[in-house]
């Protein structure tokens, strides 16, 4: 291939945003040639190894805009550490159906027996379908909606909310709410109902929800919309984030 032609060949496939392509099409081309294989071929491997990167960055950017913590798979969670929790009920949950059918989880235990690992792990798991995910804590997206409000932004931060395919609220019940506050989170968790999957994490039963709400009918009426369509993980048990260290304190001085 002469200068100039290679030249424009890398101009357009840079327009035509195709960056593995550009990368690898000559290396490609003399893998092909010394194999014998045709120009089919040729363009064949080219244009599934755009594909294949193209999903990875696509995945990358769903994981970026999730605002995750921390990424953690369910692969590194160690079942065995809570027994209470049902393996097969949160490996049925990561292929996502659940989203589709707009439906929720919630994740009840003690703290540190690893509610937040798992709503990670789903949540990249919903991630990783190619689905929109926003991870935040009650305290967090309380505090965000009452600034939209004092703003005047509210209506376009709940829309924005809305259209997420998951929400992952962590830790509810860590902190009491305000009036308002809890008002703000019931008003989006209501629109979100049979419109999109919602995740929470608590450490409390559902009988102690009115302390964080403040109100018993604000809190049957919330429950009512969470506990429609809803998946229970059960997550009681000594503290996995202890035992973890622990386990990791024996393999060092070993």
């Amino acid at each position: 291939m002469t200068e100039a032609p290679q030249i424009l060949l890398n101009h357009q496939l840079k327009k035509l945003k195709l960056p593995t392509i550009l990368r690898e099409y000559d290396k490609q081309a003399r893998i092909c040639a010394a194999g014998g294989r045709d120009h089919v071929q040729f363009l064949a491997r080219l244009v599934e190894q755009e594909l294949i990167d193209r999903e990875r960055r696509m995945i990358e950017r769903r994981i970026k805009a999730a605002r995750f913590p921390a990424t953690k798979s369910l692969d590194s969670f160690d079942f065995a550490a809570i027994p209470s929790l049902n393996k097969m009920q949160v490996l049925e949950l990561a292929r996502c159906e659940w989203i589709d059918r707009c439906e929720n989880v919630i994740a009840l235990g003690p703290s540190g027996t690893g509610k937040t690992h798992v709503a990670l792990g789903l949540g990249l798991a919903a991630c990783q379908k190619g689905l929109a995910v926003r991870f935040t804590t009650a305290a967090a997206i309380v505090h965000e909606l009452m600034e939209a409000r004092d703003d005047r932004q509210l209506l376009r931060l709940q829309k924005q909310l809305v259209k997420q395919r998951l929400l992952i609220i962590d830790e509810l019940g860590f902190v009491p709410l305000s009036k308002t506050g809890a008002e703000l989170l019931f008003e989006l968790i209501s629109q979100r109902y049979e419109r999109g999957s919602i995740l929470i994490t608590s450490n409390l039963p559902f009988d102690e929800w009115t302390e964080t709400f403040g109100s018993e009918r604000l809190t049957g009426a919330l429950l009512d919309r969470l506990t429609h369509h809803v998946s229970i993980l059960e997550m009681n048990g000594d503290s996995y984030r202890l035992a973890q260290s622990r386990s990791r304190q024996i393999k060092q001085k070993s």
